[in-house]
């Protein structure tokens, strides 16, 4: 981790540790009945997994597309509760974009390394008291390796 101020560690430790379990429990249920997981999480980047099995399955033996998605933005939005210092502002995803390249047959892992770009937005808008927009990518990986899917999710930033 990278000087990460005492409000933000305990907010990584609130995503990387079992409480989380309990975090989705109670905000997130569909992602506690998935399994997803934040596997690791800094200043910088997310890595978030969930795995390939019965409840995630579509009719075509591959990972519901709904799944990947709810993985993809805990990595986006993960990344934005390490940087959101002032509860005075107001986050919401207004679009939401993802190519598939391949079926997703395995576990899957997301990264989301835009924890600078998050931060940059977040100030801007706390400086100017304007709106900002912020696109954050996460990619999502097989167990070989293989990018089997990619987002573009757009986090609308205002303060309040």
């Amino acid at each position: 981790m990278n000087s990460l101020s005492i409000q933000q560690i305990k907010i990584v430790n609130q995503f990387t540790s079992w409480r989380f379990i309990f975090f989705l429990i109670w905000k997130l249920p569909m992602g506690f009945i998935s399994g997803i997981r934040v596997k690791s999480l800094d200043d910088k980047q997310c890595e978030v997994t969930v795995p390939f099995n019965f409840l995630n399955k579509n009719p075509f033996k591959s990972m519901y597309f709904a799944v990947q998605a709810m993985a993809a933005e805990l990595s986006t939005g993960a990344l934005v509760f390490v940087h959101r210092s002032n509860k005075n502002t107001s986050i919401i995803v207004t679009n939401f974009e993802s190519i598939y390249h391949k079926k997703a047959v395995t576990k899957i892992r997301f990264l989301c390394a835009d924890g600078g770009r998050i931060l940059t937005s977040l100030k801007k808008a706390e400086e100017t008291n304007q709106p900002q927009k912020c696109i954050m990518r996460s990619r999502g990986y097989d167990t070989s390796g293989v990018c089997v899917s990619e987002f573009k999710v757009t986090w609308s930033i205002k303060k309040r």
